[in-house]
């Protein structure tokens, strides 16, 4: 069984690899949204895998490390893809959430995302 939850950040960033003059080679910003799922069995109980209180004050700690910041100049995230979002966001929660499975990093208004599964 598996349950998620949802937070959002403001942030900006550019991608060091992009060509000159390419928009993405200049800061521009996003709205990101991250989904964070956990898998388990219920603790027979309470019923639940995790509770959702708690498992929000973990992903407000990582949020507040993204929000309204310039990824680039976060350390780890020197190249700031949502592929390494995802890894970065991974690593900072799995010492955290034993029972993370999943790391979702999307930008809706371009309709794109990554998903991260953890390492093989």
């Amino acid at each position: 069984m598996r349950i998620y939850k949802e937070f959002g950040f403001e942030a900006a960033h550019h991608l060091p690899s992009a060509p000159e003059g390419h928009p993405n080679s200049r800061i521009h910003g996003h709205s990101f949204r991250a989904v964070v799922w956990l898998e388990g069995e219920p603790d027979p109980e309470t019923g639940l895998i995790r509770h959702f209180g708690s498992l929000l004050d973990i992903l407000n700690e990582v949020r507040e490390e993204l929000d309204h910041h310039y990824l680039n100049e976060v350390p780890g995230l020197e190249v700031p893809t949502l592929e390494n979002i995802c890894v970065w966001i991974w690593n900072r929660l799995s010492p955290k959430l034993k029972r993370l499975a999943r790391v979702e990093v999307h930008r809706d208004s371009c309709r794109e995302g990554c998903v991260y599964d953890g390492p093989k």
